[in-house]
């Protein structure tokens, strides 16, 4: 089972703005523990398309300026930090489709993902943060939940960054195969287009079956 963690936020963090910093790598550096990777996902909202999970090992000397939470950053500010992370750092990427989302459950398949983006280092971390409440299991090194990780974490903060535009790269391609739903402007979440284009076409395969409202209860 994954390894949940209470919330590693100390208190004074609540009483002003959240930075991110290179702090909590550097914690884990001395305690012995290098190099450490952050880990983060996106997707987990959408009605169609997969979760996309990234880790990333960042190399001090050349962490990227600019590294924030992605939701924070503008479209083309994290295109042009996304190509500098590939640049600088060791990246792994990996998914969970629709298909497995539905046959187990958003969490698990999030979870899953992020395991697999970890386990996919071409250098392997000696030590993980992860962004949520939750480090996967099946990991070989230890591992620390950040609440907010994404807004406090540096390396958190670039998995964020990477998974974000690579998935967003994927629902606009999708948006080519299945042009009917618009998935090149709202990656797949619930928007009015993208409901209208379910209720005129039905859903396609990239949809997941197991959230509302494409889901049939059974009465």
């Amino acid at each position: 089972m994954p390894r949940s963690t209470s919330p590693d936020s100390p208190t004074l963090f609540d009483d002003g703005p959240i930075v991110p910093s290179f702090e909590l790598e550097l914690i884990a550096r001395r305690a012995g523990h290098w190099p450490v990777a952050g880990a983060d996902e996106v997707g987990r909202g959408p009605l169609a398309g997969p979760v996309v999970a990234a880790a990333v090992i960042l190399d001090p000397e050349r962490i990227p300026d600019g590294l924030n939470d992605s939701k924070q950053l503008t479209a083309a500010r994290r295109e042009r930090l996304f190509v500098e992370i590939l640049a600088t750092a060791t990246v792994s990427i990996a998914s969970s489709s629709a298909t497995r989302i539905d046959t187990t459950d958003i969490r698990k398949a999030s979870l899953d993902a992020m395991r697999r983006a970890i386990c996919g280092l071409a250098v392997p971390a000696s030590y993980v943060l992860t962004d949520g409440l939750d480090v996967p299991a099946g990991l070989s090194c230890p591992g620390k939940a950040v609440v907010k990780g994404d807004a406090r974490s540096f390396s958190i903060a670039a998995a964020s960054i990477v998974a974000k535009v690579t998935r967003d790269r994927m629902m606009a391609r999708a948006g080519s195969v299945f042009p009917a739903y618009g998935f090149a402007a709202h990656a797949g979440y619930g928007t009015a287009q993208h409901r209208a284009g379910i209720e005129q076409h039905g859903p396609c395969s990239l949809h997941r079956m197991s959230f509302r409202p494409l889901r049939k209860d059974v009465v």
